[in-house]
This record gives structure tokens, sequence and C-alpha cells, in this order.
């Protein structure tokens, strides 16, 4: 039974799963009452992301059941605390995969709140109270101002909620290697993956002004990575003479594939002191061979979403270039369908529920 606390009072309708089957069922649960600090937030639309999948069939070993998901959840503000400054009643907002830090680390001191060493996520955590958290399969959430973004005008709440954490897992890489705004001195840049990572990343590279190389199992999506995204180039990975011909060609790679990989072959394509950063997931250890490091002087680094200041950049950046996901909207009902679509790679980029628009009684397929 998930931890409560006496002031957990406000029943919340949602959708969980039990057990390690994964399967979703409409579930009503309690959420806090609104602190001086916190907003409290009608959700409106809700992200599906490949860790909403792992977490619910606990792949990862370290679910808490009941487990509501959701880490990428735009709403509406319907109540503020007497300290909260930043937001207003109205205002459209966002929150991610961040929930609480220790707010006393160099790294929450430097707005970097997701490298604490006591960071509690938006669902599956534990929360400053003790209550373990739930996110945003539910039709309200209670927040900390510190977690929560400001929506720009004129994006879409329902095509922005991935932005949430698939946005700033793209951007926040990027920015480390000095790509963002870099139309003086475009890089040439591979995307490993078109997935729903991958897509929001070859935006971000174009709006850049960067040149942009997909890599990609699947020789079918060339045309879309191309006519539809705005790729420069296409590099099927699983073609040694593709591969070979493109030895050497960029300064930079995002790998973004959450399945099982060698990355000697992609280190391949870097350029001598270029660098491959790694943004999915895999569940079993990725082969790293000595010798394309070594020869080419290459490095592999990782890194996790971003800090509260910097996905708020993200949005605004999001706002200014006019940049969404591409989305399939989800009614509740689907959700147990569309997460196993989701496990097929049977989505093009990311599926979104939408929240509001349906009544939590209605049975899941």
């Amino acid at each position: 039974m998930a931890q409560t606390t006496p002031n957990h009072t406000q029943n919340v309708s949602g959708w969980a799963a039990h057990d390690s089957s994964g399967k979703m069922t409409p579930y009503v649960f309690k959420r806090r009452e609104n602190g001086v600090n916190d907003v409290t937030i009608k959700v409106l639309y809700c992200g599906m992301c490949h860790t909403d999948l792992h977490h619910v069939r606990n792949d990862w070993g370290i679910t808490m059941y009941p487990c509501v998901p959701g880490h990428e959840i735009t709403g509406i503000i319907t109540k503020v605390g007497k300290d909260v400054t930043r937001f207003k009643e109205g205002d459209k907002v966002g929150v991610g995969c961040l929930a609480a830090s220790c707010l006393e680390c160099e790294f929450c001191k430097n707005s970097e709140e997701n490298y604490c060493d006591q960071i509690q996520f938006t669902y599956n955590g534990i929360f400053w109270d003790g209550s373990i958290t739930y996110g945003g399969y539910s039709k309200m959430l209670v927040a900390d101002q510190r977690y929560v973004v400001r929506v720009p005008e004129g994006l879409p709440m329902d095509a922005a909620a991935p932005l949430l954490c698939a946005g700033i897992t793209v951007y926040s890489p990027m920015k480390d290697s000095n790509l963002l705004e870099s139309s003086e001195n475009p890089k040439k840049i591979g995307i490993i993956g078109l997935g729903g990572l991958g897509h929001v990343a070859v935006k971000f590279g174009k709006a850049f002004g960067h040149h942009v190389t997909i890599i990609s199992t699947s020789p079918s999506k060339e045309t879309e990575a191309r006519q539809r995204l705005g790729a420069d180039d296409f590099i099927v990975s699983t073609d040694p003479k593709q591969m070979k011909e493109k030895r050497r060609s960029l300064d930079y790679i995002l790998d973004t594939v959450s399945a099982y990989h060698s990355l000697g072959p992609y280190l391949e394509l870097l350029k001598v002191q270029g660098t491959l950063h790694i943004v999915g997931a895999p569940d079993k250890p990725m082969g790293l061979p000595s010798f394309p490091l070594i020869f080419g002087k290459r490095t592999v680094k990782g890194s996790m979403t971003g800090g509260m200041i910097e996905t708020q950049e993200m949005m605004d950046m999001c706002g200014k270039h006019n940049i969404t996901c591409d989305i399939e909207m989800v009614t509740p009902d689907k959700i147990n369908e569309a997460l196993q679509r989701l496990a097929n790679n049977d989505v093009r980029y990311r599926f979104v529920i939408d929240i509001a628009g349906e009544e939590v009684g209605s049975n899941l397929s």
C-alpha cells in the first residue's frame, strides 16, 4: 500500500498498474492538500514515455505498486499556495520528471536538480513528506512551484506535453555540447534513432542551424526523415557500405535508442575528437570497443533530462521556433493498447493521453 500522510485528503481519479503485468486500470487515490509553495494543476494532457512502460512492468525492479505513471504533463493551474510567486490561477504550465530534491547540494544550487543524490521523480518517488508520488495519468496534480514550468503562448498544450521529458532530454546534451543557436558555426550532427526523442532532436538540430543526419536501422524512415522532418542525410546503420562511406564525417552524435546495441560502429562515424552522447537507456550494457575511442580520440558521455531553469529555457526556445512533438492522441480507455504499441515501437512519434477529455470510469482495453 502506498504511503500517505494526514494531509492527503484530496480524492483523485487516475489510472494505475497494480502488478508487473503492467495492466492499467482506473484507480482513485489521494493527493496532498495544496501547500504554501504548491500549485494545483488540472491535468489536460500527459505524454506516454518509454519509461512509463518500464515502470508499469517493473522492468528495472524498482516499481512501487500501485504505480500511476506520467511525467510529460500539461495543464491549467487551479490553485496556488500563499508563498507562490511564479504562477497564478489560470496559467498554462507543465510538469516533467522532477518532484523533489534536497535543495542544498551543489547541483540543486546550480539548477541541476536532476543530478541531486536525493532526487525524487514525479511518479514512483518519495516526496518530502514521505508519501509515494503519483504521476500524470490522473485528473489532477499538486506540485511544488520549483518543479513547474510555464508553457509559452502559442504552443498547443497536447503537442507540447512530451517536451517535458523528450524535449529536455535531447536539449540538455545539445546545450552541453555548445550546439545551440550555432548557425555561424554549423556542425554535422547525427541522431541515432527516429523515435520519440530522435524526431525532436532533428527539429532542434535544424532550428540551431546544423547539418543533421539520421542514423537508423529502418530504411523505410528515410523519406519521412528528409521530407517531413527536414533531415539533411540518412544512414542505414545495418548497411556496411553506407557506414563505411560516412566514416569520420560527423562532429557529434546523439544516441536516443533504448534497445541494446554496440557503440563501436557509430563511433567510427565521428571525426577525430568527436562526441557520442547517450540519452537512451537500454536494459543491458552496451558494447564499447576501445579501438574506435583510442584511434579517434573520441568521447562517450551520457545525460538525463535537465534542471528546471534549463527546462524552462527549452520550453521558451520551442515557443520561439514553434517546435512541438509529433503526437498521436489516445483516450484513457486506450492506454493499455497504446503501451503495447509503444513496446512494439508502433507510434510516430509520441502518444499523448487526452486526460481531460475522457471520463475515468471507462473500462480499459
